[in-house]
């Protein structure tokens, strides 16, 4: 059993891949480098980082000062598969592999819960039991769920819809965050013709993760489900996906007489960002934009975040390091603000 590392930083959109997943990881893996095959030793890589747990990456973590990770099975998980019976079983047995990952090093690693969101009672039964039972601390959501139709047709699901309000009933219960994490575009958006499949240089982190994820996180907050449930809480990474750098112009818009008389929310965008949303550094390794954010939502609504295995765990650690940031600061984003916010079983 590893044991107890010196304080360092908690990083928190960590994935990793249950041996289970290796077969759709292959797909996923010719969407991220459409140059590669399945069998190559790029694609070989990403699968080998996301498997191992124990061994590559916990000692990058003790090389360049990573404390502590919270981990979660790699996009689109749950979320990419449509058929219903296989989506909860895929979350159930991924979660069963993954609690027993961290069981192993447990003053190193926490998880994620992976769910179905085919429908909300399967999510909220699958949230329940992997937080009570496997002592998972938060959910993660790799954005929207794909499903078929009766004629076998593909369609995709949002959590905003009425449906889902058994699923954040129970979060909000079960006090977890919900960490909202972006994936690539489902089959049908993929075909000559569409908007990403005549445009695929846009696929990815570099634009459409955070287009697509940003539109579904401000139907989130605008739908009214934060005023019904206030205690819930959100997690959006790469600086939440773009958002606080646009609040003003959203707010301006949504405030609008027009729009208040209308809208299914009490409050605007800022309002939840600053009371239900948290964002954090993953992927986006920008001092100014992290500092921006700071001063738009408030230190306390800021977290370290590396996306570990896509990238490096010495990149974003080197650049942490030259962060000048006030040191309470510094210490609230690199791991206060999680340990409160997660309920992690580490010292302040």
């Amino acid at each position: 059993m590893s044991q107890k590392a010196p304080k360092g930083t908690i990083a928190i959109e960590e994935a990793v891949l249950d041996p289970a997943g290796v077969s759709w990881m292959a797909e996923f893996a010719l969407l991220l480098n459409p140059s590669l095959s399945s069998s190559t030793p790029s694609s070989r890589n990403y699968t080998a980082l996301l498997l191992d747990i124990h061994n590559t990456r916990l000692a990058q973590m003790d090389a360049h000062g990573v404390e502590y990770m919270l981990l979660s099975l790699t996009s689109p998980g749950a979320q990419g598969e449509p058929d219903p019976t296989k989506a909860n079983q895929l979350a159930i047995d991924a979660n069963n592999w993954l609690a027993d990952q961290v069981s192993q090093a447990p003053s190193r690693f926490g998880a994620f819960a992976s769910v179905s969101m085919h429908n909300a009672a399967d999510a909220a039964a699958e949230a329940t039991r992997a937080v009570k039972q496997l002592g998972m601390f938060g959910v993660m959501l790799n954005d929207y769920q794909v499903a078929t139709t009766p004629e076998g047709g593909e369609v995709i699901k949002y959590y905003d819809a009425p449906e889902y309000r058994l699923f954040w009933r129970v979060v909000e219960e079960l006090g977890v965050p919900v960490y909202m994490h972006p994936r690539y575009p489902p089959a049908r958006d993929l075909r000559p013709g569409t908007k990403y499949g005549d445009r695929k240089q846009l696929l990815g982190a570099a634009v459409q993760f955070h287009l697509d994820l940003s539109m579904h996180i401000y139907a989130l907050l605008s739908s009214g489900i934060f005023d019904e449930f206030p205690g819930l809480q959100l997690v959006a990474g790469h600086l939440g996906e773009g958002i606080p750098f646009n609040l003003c112009r959203a707010d301006h818009w949504y405030n609008k007489p027009v729009k208040k008389a209308t809208r299914p929310s009490k409050h605007d965008y800022s309002y939840y960002f600053k009371h239900n949303v948290s964002i954090t550094t993953s992927g986006d390794f920008s001092t100014s934009g992290l500092k921006f954010c700071i001063d738009e939502i408030g230190v306390d609504r800021c977290l370290y975040s590396i996306d570990y295995p896509y990238d490096t765990i010495e990149e974003a650690q080197t650049w942490w390091k030259g962060v000048d940031l006030p040191a309470e600061q510094k210490e609230a984003v690199a791991r206060g603000n999680a340990i409160r916010l997660f309920k992690l079983p580490l010292e302040i």
